[in-house]
């Protein structure tokens, strides 16, 4: 089954969305479109002269997280082919689906529309990846899941053993990472930004509302006027990958 688009969803609570709207809205320069949904939870980041590849979602409970959509030209057969591999149905609705891993990762199976032109840069960063946050326990299997849901993508070593990179097809906007924890807890995703130089990116967030959490290796984990957290990774802006590596 091959995806023809990703989106990366930012999950805030609702009472938070005003904050998120804004916030996101500025890091990635785009413009927010009409809400959708039964109580407006629903949002796209609209690119001028490029196709979206973010949304926004108001989720009830936790400070959120985030989640892929799939784009497909047939939902019911991606759907299928997610519970012959061990995923779970959550919801269905009207022509998509939401699922979830075997780890307890949430995702959806949506129609394509046609999109395919990728956004581009924003001053330096552009946000291209999920990362997928499991528990040591469930790794391994997550990859295996992941890796045949998504036969096209290419399943790779991250550079740290922790770390494995599902990197798509060139044109698709939203690579996925999948992080092992130190420790056993549920399933859980934040947005990475890929940066050309770290320190900028972050004193730009910053401005915009952003606080520092910690600094890793390669990386800057930092929390949205709403809560959510998620991380800057020195990565080329590009072509996702770690300086010197496609």
């Amino acid at each position: 089954m091959s995806i023809r688009w990703t989106y990366a969803f930012v999950d805030r609570p609702r009472a938070l969305l005003d904050p998120a709207h804004a916030f996101w809205s500025a890091v990635t320069d785009t413009r927010l479109s009409e809400p959708r949904g039964e109580e407006g939870e629903f949002a796209t980041l609209l690119v001028e002269g490029a196709d979206a590849c973010v949304k926004v979602q108001g989720v009830g409970t936790g400070a959120g997280g985030a989640h892929l959509d799939f784009s497909v030209e047939d939902v019911r057969t991606f759907v299928d082919s997610a519970l012959r591999l061990g995923a779970d149905t959550v919801a269905e609705h009207d022509g998509w689906a939401v699922l979830r891993s075997p780890a307890g990762q949430l995702f959806c199976a949506v129609p394509w529309h046609g999109e395919s032109l990728r956004p581009p840069v924003v001053a330096g960063s552009r946000l291209d990846q999920v990362s997928l946050d499991i528990g040591p326990g469930s790794y391994d299997a997550e990859i295996a899941f992941w890796s045949a849901l998504l036969p096209d993508w290419a399943s790779l070593r991250g550079a740290l053993p922790e770390f494995h990179v599902l990197k798509p097809p060139p044109g698709l906007p939203i690579r996925i990472l999948l992080q092992r924890l130190g420790e056993e807890r549920p399933a859980s995703a934040h947005l990475d930004l890929a940066c050309a130089d770290i320190a900028a990116t972050t004193a730009r967030h910053e401005r915009l509302g952003a606080s520092v959490v910690s600094h890793g290796t390669h990386w800057t984990v930092m929390r949205d006027p709403a809560g959510g957290v998620y991380c800057l990774t020195g990565r080329d802006p590009e072509t996702g990958g770690l300086p010197g590596r496609s």
